[in-house]
């Protein structure tokens, strides 16, 4: 089994800073949902905090023990959720000016958190799949890079489009190192429903970009693959997105995935999806001795 390596990390150098509100939108969203509603909790209690902060210097809270920080929070809690129990009201115009400003600043803040949880809620969110591993084998007698994808969900991915592109280290005839990126070209690059699994297939044959290599150029020339597929949800109509890369290191050579649909002997087909990321090892052949070198993988 390969052993996988740890994900490297750009480190960008000299950019412009973000700007903290003009991005805080996006940042929200890209949060998980109880970090998302721990913020909003957060800024609820911080607005109670400052106007709890301002009753206790300015008083004028009826009922509302002097100087106390606690009664001070509860009339800033009573009056920014509108409840009005009655038991502390303003009785000064001072006291009554603090909370006008605190019901205009409640209601931006209501409608405020209820926009991004609505944002956030609405937001498309696709649960596709990929395996743990992409595998390269003969199929029909042809060396061919296999990768699989799936829908988690029990609906359809429909219209499903997935494009792959390989990214590697070259050398120009100058000496100059960059990373080249090319599309490979598949078999079959559109699904109109996407379920459970669907194997994405590349020939590699002499039109192949990865003609000729070996695990060995793999390793060399930083291999990578990055794996993109967008559709729509059959049951929300919203567009799915989803990408994944595969670093050298998670390509099994001289594997194919294992088999997730067998048929049982009434004639009814079982999909066990337990087995998605699973491998199959095949043997190695010497039909393509520029293709297979290197021990085969039985990763899993």
């Amino acid at each position: 089994m390969t052993e996988p390596r740890r994900s490297y990390q750009i480190h960008v150098v000299g950019a412009p800073p973000n700007g903290a509100l003009r991005d805080a939108y996006h940042r929200f969203l890209q949060l998980s949902w109880p970090a998302a509603l721990g913020v909003l909790v957060a800024m609820y209690l911080a607005v109670n905090t400052v106007f709890a902060a301002v009753f206790v210097v300015t008083g004028g809270v009826a009922n509302a023990a002097h100087g106390s920080f606690f009664d001070a929070l509860s009339f800033s809690a009573q009056t920014l959720g509108t409840i009005g129990y009655g038991a502390m009201y303003p009785q000064s115009h001072l006291a009554q000016s603090v909370v006008i400003v605190e019901s205009v600043v409640g209601m931006l803040v209501s409608a405020l958190a209820t926009g991004l949880v609505f944002a956030k809620f609405a937001q498309p969110v696709g649960r596709i799949a990929f395996a743990h591993h992409a595998a390269i084998s003969p199929m029909d007698g042809i060396p061919t890079l296999m990768i699989r994808v799936g829908n988690q969900r029990a609906n359809t991915v429909v219209e499903a489009a997935v494009r792959v592109v390989l990214t590697r280290t070259v050398k120009t005839a100058e000496g100059v190192t960059f990373y080249q990126l090319d599309d490979l070209a598949l078999r079959r690059d559109r699904s109109p429903a996407l379920n459970r699994s669907w194997t994405v297939m590349h020939r590699i044959d002499e039109r192949s970009p990865l003609y000729g290599m070996t695990p060995e150029s793999f390793a060399r020339d930083e291999i990578e693959f990055l794996v993109t597929l967008v559709g729509t949800d059959d049951t929300s109509y919203q567009p799915v997105h989803a990408r994944h890369t595969y670093e050298h290191t998670a390509v099994a050579w001289g594997a194919r995935h294992a088999d997730v649909l067998t048929e049982r002997p009434d004639g009814d087909l079982v999909l066990d999806v337990r087995r998605f990321h699973d491998l199959t090892a095949t043997a190695a052949t010497e039909t393509f001795p520029h293709v297979w070198k290197g021990e085969v993988s039985d990763a899993r």
